[in-house]
């Protein structure tokens, strides 16, 4: 754990699990709110082949999941430690169109 949070610049055990918790909590919503949003416009799995449902759940959960860890980082007070963690993901998504460095 000392490797994990030195990596991180996490200054202690508290603030590591409050970071294990927001990503436990986002990737939960996400993929709920992806599936919801799915719903929405009709797409469920009885309609459509297996498969391709969760290609598109995937598809649509991939650039909601950085957003979301944004939103949940700041809600637990961790905004310093995931905002640059989701716009690199972000980055990494739009393969750099997004965020000029």
């Amino acid at each position: 754990m000392e490797k994990l949070k030195t990596r991180w610049g996490i200054r202690s055990n508290f603030q590591l699990v409050v970071i294990f918790i927001v990503f436990a909590i986002n990737g939960s919503l996400s993929a709920k709110i992806g599936i919801y949003l799915m719903n929405l416009m009709g797409w469920t799995k009885e309609n459509m082949q297996p498969v391709l449902f969760y290609v598109i759940a995937g598809i649509l959960i991939l650039p909601l999941y950085p957003l979301l860890l944004m939103v949940v980082g700041w809600l637990f007070g961790q905004s310093e430690f995931f905002f640059p963690f989701a716009k690199k993901m972000l980055n990494r998504i739009s393969f750099g169109l997004l965020f000029k460095k």
